[in-house]
């Protein structure tokens, strides 16, 4: 009795995780994935855009950024500021000066 009902329960586990699994992105997650993409290249577009065009408030800015710059600029976290950086650097659009810490910034390339 006690197998019988653990496997009608593992079975029934099954069904619903592949039911859930399969489920398809509604348009709403959709526009929502959409929305994010859109907003990140837009905010990596706005920081190459400072940095070219020298819209920071000195020459010295708009030489160099760094990660409490992209913060400020984008209004993001931290993690968030140090993602697009790393994206932006394995693109090919800007380089990485320095390691780790309060002295790594980066300049077009």
């Amino acid at each position: 009795m006690n197998y019988l009902t653990l496997i009608l329960i593992a079975i029934t586990g099954i069904i619903i995780g592949s039911y859930f699994g399969s489920k398809k992105i509604t348009d709403g997650q959709n526009n929502l994935i959409f929305g994010q993409v859109k907003k990140k290249q837009e905010n990596k577009e706005k920081i190459l855009d400072l940095m070219r065009n020298g819209r920071g408030q000195n020459a010295e800015q708009t030489q160099k950024i760094t990660n409490n710059d992209v913060e400020k600029i984008c209004n993001v976290s931290n993690a968030t500021a140090e993602r697009y950086l790393d994206q932006l650097e394995k693109e090919g659009k800007l380089i990485q000066h320095g390691k780790i810490g309060t002295d790594v910034f980066y300049t077009l390339k």
